[in-house]
């Protein structure tokens, strides 16, 4: 048994020093983490799931990029073929100039991954290499390298592609889960009522009459179609709760009370600023700092409801947090959009960590391209290693030692959590 300078003793199983941060890093290396959300799509969905050295090049944070580093007009870059349009993109961010953002860094290190060559001036080879992929198969080795058991997919009833394939039957994959997408039937009520009066159900422009029943018939038949882990929408900077709105009547009326009934969490995406830029497309939207009484009010009001939440705002952070802190019913998790840069992201971990412990989930992908499951997890896994670590050697056990299975439970804020929240360890 050894002495610390203070004369304590320590046990022989205690870690002290660099055993924990060896510990940490084998946790985060041997657990298999779940993506709590992104945007990837099981193969049974078809077209719909992107792959590949062209959809990982024309992903639209490098497409803003290039508007920022190459002479050319959106309205001529939008003529071009996708895979022109990756050639454009290749030149310029990875030719002509230095691959040293977050975004362009993820694509190296994908090519990396494949060993496939990063200072090539054309990309045959790589579109060659992924030519010969079958996707199925090729799935399976990406999560593999990734330490992902599974992803959480966004799912929307109401997008005519996604919608047919799930009413002719969809089971997917085991190791892709899926959730009931909001956007459209909440903020985007306006123009897309008519598609679920097109299906059969009794609803109006004004959300008026049998408006919210039918809703929350829309809602049971996709729960019992799709089995969702739980329910999302995405929100802007101005989203307030309660409001006297149409958004505010079907989230109340329809939306929680669904929740509530199939014992499912709600997703609350909050501080999305829609088409700042519409020239630049999908890389038009930006970030506002919100009113965070809004999760107050709804935490408060629905307790038996479960939440989960991210905000897009780095403004709003500490405050979710402290939210958090009041609110059992609220999970904050991730670090979206333009807060997934590895310095922000250890930010707010550690002042999460600092506030709630081990009580919420530190990251998704948010991929939309399936192999930037890679970096993206690879990038987390390297910046919440030393924060954990530090975490643990900065408390007691830095004078008395922390027993093995201390840093261990880390592992509830890649799984445990998310499992319990969504009631998939039951």
């Amino acid at each position: 048994m050894e002495t610390t300078p203070t004369g304590q003793q320590l046990r022989d199983d205690l870690l002290i020093g660099e055993q924990i941060q060896s510990t940490v890093e084998d946790i985060l290396t041997t657990t298999q983490f779940i993506d709590i959300h992104t945007h990837l799509f099981a193969p049974e969905l078809g077209g719909l799931g992107l792959w590949g050295i062209d959809e990982l090049l024309t992903y639209h944070y490098l497409e803003a990029e290039l508007f920022r580093s190459s002479s050319i007009a959106p309205e001529r870059y939008w003529e071009l073929s996708k895979r022109e349009q990756a050639d454009e993109i290749w030149r310029a961010l990875f030719v002509e100039n230095s691959p040293i953002s977050e975004a362009t860094r993820g694509v190296i290190a994908v090519l990396d991954a494949f060993d496939l060559p990063t200072d090539s001036l054309d990309l045959e080879e790589a579109r060659s290499f992924f030519r010969t992929r079958r996707i199925e198969s090729h799935i399976s080795t990406v999560l593999q390298m990734a330490g992902v058991s599974s992803v959480v997919m966004t799912n929307d009833p109401l997008h005519p592609e996604e919608q047919q394939i799930w009413m002719n039957g969809l089971h997917s994959r085991s190791d892709f889960l899926a959730v009931l997408r909001l956007d459209r039937i909440l903020w985007g009520w306006a123009g897309h009522w008519q598609r679920l009066a097109e299906q059969g159900y009794s609803v109006d422009a004004e959300a008026s009459g049998k408006s919210v029943a039918e809703v929350r018939r829309f809602l049971a038949e996709w729960y019992e179609r799709m089995r969702p882990v739980y329910m999302a929408v995405s929100l802007t900077d101005t989203f307030q709760f309660p409001e006297d709105s149409i958004q505010g009547k079907i989230l109340s009326e329809a939306v929680l009370p669904s929740c509530r009934e199939f014992d499912l969490p709600l997703s609350l995406m909050i501080g999305v600023r829609r088409q700042v830029n519409p020239r630049i497309r999908l890389a038009g939207d930006a970030v506002g700092r919100a009113d965070l009484r809004a999760v107050e009010n709804i935490c408060r009001d629905y307790p038996e409801n479960r939440f989960l939440a991210s905000v897009l705002s780095r403004e709003n952070q500490h405050e979710l947090c402290v939210y958090a802190r009041k609110f059992s019913n609220l999970m904050p998790f991730g670090c979206w959009w333009f807060l997934n840069n590895p310095s922000i992201v250890e930010e707010i971990t550690r002042e999460r960590i600092e506030l709630l412990g081990t009580s919420f989930i530190p990251q998704h992908s948010d991929a939309r391209v399936l192999e930037q499951v890679l970096y993206k997890w690879r990038n987390t896994r390297a910046t919440l290693s030393p924060i954990l670590a530090n975490s643990y050697s900065a408390g007691p056990g830095r004078t008395w030692g922390h027993a093995p299975n201390h840093p261990a439970r880390c592992r509830s804020l890649f799984r445990g959590n998310f499992e319990r929240w969504t009631n998939l360890a039951a």
